[in-house]
C-alpha cells in the first residue's frame, strides 16, 4: 500500500517513553546497582566477594533461562503483562535485598530480581518496540536503552547518598517499592495496543491507502521463524559476538565499585560510576543518530575493540586517572554494545517473529554474560587482585570482534527471505530489513 502521510503524534513514541522510564528502573536497580549491591553486602555481613558475586550471577542466570518464554509471550499476549509482572518481581526483589541474613535468601532474592530483569530488559523492550518501527527501528530502540544509561548516572549515585544517610536496607527497600509504583501504572496506561495496526497506522506512523488494484503492490515473502534464523551463520555470529562481549561488559559492571573503591573512595567510585552512565547516555544518543545509516557489524568491531584497549590500559596503569579516563571511554561504548545485539537482529531478519527470534539470540548472551561477575569474583580471589582478570578481559572482548565481524557480508543488511533460502545463510542487498520477493 501507498503512504500518504505520517502522523505527527504517532503512538510508538510513547512506547518508546515507556521503554525509556523501565530501562532506567532495570539497569539502574539491577545491573548497576549489582555493583552497590556487592560492595555493600560484603561489607555488612562479611561474606566472601565470590560468594555474593555468585548470587549476581544466579540474576543473570535466572534472566538467561526466562528470556525465549519471555520473547514468545510479547509476541503472542502483548507486552502489558509482561511488564507489570516483571515490575513486581524487580521492586519485591530489590526491596528485599536489605533484610537477607543468610546467602540462601540472598540468592533466592537475586533469583527474584532476575525474573524482573528478564521481562523489563533487552527482549522484552526492544520486543515491544519492534512492531511500532521500520525505517526508525535503530533509533528507537537506541533512544529507549538510553534509559539504561541514566539509570546508572542516576540511581547508583543517589542509592550511595541515600545508604550513607538512611542505612542499605531501608534505601533499598524504598527503591523496590518507587519501582513498583512507577511502572506498573505507566504498564496499564500506555501499554494497550500492541502494534500500530490497531490504531489504523503502519509503522513509523505511516498512513496506507488501498492501491488502485486494490490489493498489495509488493506481497511478502514469508517471514523469518525461529527455526529458519537459527540455521544461519549471521545468527550464530551475532549471538556468539554479543554473548562474548557482554560477558565482560557485565563482569565489569558488577565490579566496578570494588575495582574502583580502593584508589578513590566508595563515594568517588559512586560518582565514577555515575559518569560512565552519563558517557553511556552520549554513546546511546549517538548510536540513536547513526545507527540506521551504518553497516551494524563493523561499527559493532570498532566498539568492541576500543572497549578492548581501555580495560588494557587500566590493568596496565592502575591510577586514578586512567581508571578514570578509561572508564568513562568504557561507558561510551557500553551502552552502544548493549543496544546494538537487537538492532543488528532486528536489521537482519525482521519484525515479524522479532521477539521469538531474538529471544535466543539473548538467551545466549544471557547465559553467557550471567558468568560474568562470578569469573570476575573466582579471578580476582585467585589473582589477589584485578589487573590480571581485566587483561583476560581485554582479550575476551577481542574474540567478541573477530566472531562479529565472521558473520559480515557486503551491505550486511539481508532481506527477509522465504524459510527455504534463509537456510543458505545468504545475504541480500541493502534493504533496511524489509522483506523481498521470495526466490
Amino acid at each position: 500500500m501507498p503512504l500518504i502521510s505520517r502522523s505527527p503524534l504517532f503512538y510508538g513514541w510513547r512506547v518508546v517513553a515507556v521503554c525509556f522510564v523501565a530501562a532506567v528502573f532495570t539497569w539502574g536497580f539491577g545491573v548497576f546497582g549489582a555493583s552497590v549491591y556487592l560492595s555493600e553486602v560484603t561489607r555488612l555481613r562479611g561474606w566472601s566477594v565470590s560468594l555474593v558475586s555468585g548470587a549476581v550471577t544466579a540474576f543473570y542466570l535466572t534472566n538467561a533461562l526466562s528470556l525465549t518464554a519471555i520473547g514468545s509471550f510479547v509476541d503472542r499476549f502483548g507486552a502489558r503483562p509482561v511488564f507489570v509482572g516483571g515490575a513486581l518481581a524487580l521492586g519485591f526483589g530489590v526491596a528485599s535485598i536489605g533484610q537477607v541474613v543468610a546467602p540462601w535468601q540472598l540468592y533466592a532474592t537475586f533469583v527474584l530480581m532476575g525474573f524482573g530483569y528478564a521481562s523489563l530488559s533487552l527482549t522484552g523492550l526492544t520486543a515491544t518496540i519492534a512492531p511500532w518501527f521500520e525505517r526508525y527501528q535503530g533509533r528507537s530502540v537506541a533512544m529507549a536503552l538510553t534509559g539504561a544509561s541514566f539509570g546508572a548516572m542516576i540511581v547508583v549515585p543517589l542509592m550511595v547518598l541515600a545508604i550513607g544517610r538512611f542505612g542499605f536496607a531501608l534505601t533499598v527497600l524504598g527503591g523496590g517499592g518507587l519501582t513498583i509504583a512507577v511502572l506498573v501504572p505507566l504498564a496499564l496506561a500506555v501499554l494497550r495496543y500492541r502494534g500500530p495496526q490497531e490504531l489504523g497506522l503502519q509503522p513509523d506512523g505511516d498512513i496506507a491507502m488501498p492501491s488502485s488494484h486494490g490489493a498489495a503492490e509488493n506481497p511478502p515473502a514469508l517471514p523469518w521463524t525461529r527455526a529458519t534464523a537459527m540455521a544461519t551463520v549471521p545468527f550464530w555470529t551475532a549471538a556468539v559476538g554479543f554473548a562474548l562481549g557482554l560477558t565482560v561488559q557485565v563482569g565489569f559492571l558488577t565490579h566496578h565499585v570494588k575495582l574502583a573503591a580502593p584508589i578513590l573512595g566508595t563515594v568517588g567510585a559512586g560518582w565514577l560510576v555515575s559518569a560512565t552512565g552519563l558517557t553511556g547516555v552520549l554513546g546511546r544518543l549517538w548510536l540513536a543518530r547513526v545507527a540506521d545509516r551504518v553497516n551494524l557489524r563493523r561499527y559493532t568491531a570498532g566498539i568492541l575493540t576500543l572497549q578492548a584497549t581501555v580495560l588494557a590500559l587500566i590493568a596496565l596503569f592502575p591510577t586514578a586517572p586512567v581508571l578514570i579516563g578509561a572508564s568513562l571511554v568504557y561507558g561510551f561504548c557500553l551502552g552502544q554494545i548493549t543496544t546494538l545485539s537487537p538492532i543488528v537482529v532486528r536489521r537482519e531478519f525482521g519484525a515479524a517473529s522479532f521477539g521469538a527470534i531474538y529471544s535466543v539470540a539473548a538467551t545466549v548472551i544471557a547465559l553467557s554474560s550471567a558468568f560474568g561477575p562470578g569469573l570476575y569474583g573466582v579471578l580476582h580471589d585467585l589473582f589477589g587482585g584485578y589487573g590480571p582478570v581485566l587483561g583476560i578481559a581485554a582479550a575476551v572482548e577481542l574474540a567478541a570482534m573477530a566472531t562479529v565481524l565472521a558473520g559480515h557480508a557486503p551491505d550486511a543488511i539481508p532481506a527477509r527471505q522465504t524459510p527455504e533460502r534463509s537456510r543458505s545463510g545468504r545475504f541480500a542487498s541493502e534493504g533496511g530489513g524489509r522483506q523481498g520477493k521470495g526466490p
